[in-house]
């Protein structure tokens, strides 16, 4: 059976770096067209063929950050999997296009090495696992590992990739506390960066979209000082 090539988006306007970026990656085996623009981007990704995105925040047309969260309102590529690039690299930057729905980031300058690391990570954790056609059920949740997706009583949940592979790390341990590096660990390939809280935006992310019941428990408990819990017992 072939394996198709993977196919890589890089929408940034510094041509050099997008030049010997996109050179590196196709003799690592990717596919790699670029764009200038956040214009040029959306015509690319309105051909399809988009297995992956890397997005730079500050582009001659608009905000990176915008154009996150028009991605993730889009059906078509809500769950497309995105790096941000910020050449501040300010933690305000990180926090905000995570809560957009990215899946991770890099701050510029970066070794071409690291990048194709996370890409290979995201495009992993992207891919349908073999034979996973396990459904984990809590209450009015699903968790449908075959199809990669969370339920809450039948409506598809509004989770990025990264996100719902974090669900079902916490999903697959219910009422076990998993510290961040345990989760991360899990997320097989995803760089832990020392004091990088990434992962608390992602859960507070999934919180928001798994427990539409104020008045209902918790599915997914902080644990001061050790890390998340997943609840046993859920409605």
């Amino acid at each position: 059976m072939t394996v198709a090539t993977p196919h890589l988006l890089l929408i940034d306007d510094d041509l050099r770096l997008t030049t010997m970026v996109g050179d590196y990656l196709r003799r690592q085996g990717l596919e790699v067209d670029t764009a200038g623009s956040l214009a040029a981007g959306r015509a690319r990704l309105r051909l399809g063929g988009v297995d992956a995105l890397v997005l730079d925040l500050m582009l001659p047309d608009g905000d990176g950050l915008d154009f996150t969260r028009e991605l993730r309102a889009d059906p078509r590529t809500r769950r497309l999997p995105l790096l941000m690039l910020t050449a501040r690299g300010e933690a305000m930057d990180r926090v905000i296009g995570l809560e957009l729905g990215a899946d991770d980031y890099l701050a510029k300058p970066f070794e071409a090495r690291e990048l194709l690391a996370r890409i290979k990570a995201l495009l992993r954790r992207a891919a349908p696992a073999s034979g996973a056609d396990e459904v984990l059920s809590f209450g009015r949740l699903e968790v449908d590992l075959g199809a990669r997706q969370a339920r809450l009583s039948g409506a598809p949940c509004e989770l990025t990739s990264h996100q719902f592979d974090l669900l079902t790390v916490l999903a697959q341990s219910p009422g076990r506390v998993l510290s961040r590096d345990q989760i991360m660990d899990s997320l097989k390939g995803h760089p832990l960066e020392a004091f990088d809280r990434s992962i608390d935006v992602h859960i507070s992310r999934i919180r928001a979209v798994i427990e539409d019941d104020p008045k209902a428990p918790k599915r997914v408990l902080t644990v001061r000082g050790a890390g998340y819990v997943f609840a046993r017992k859920q409605e």
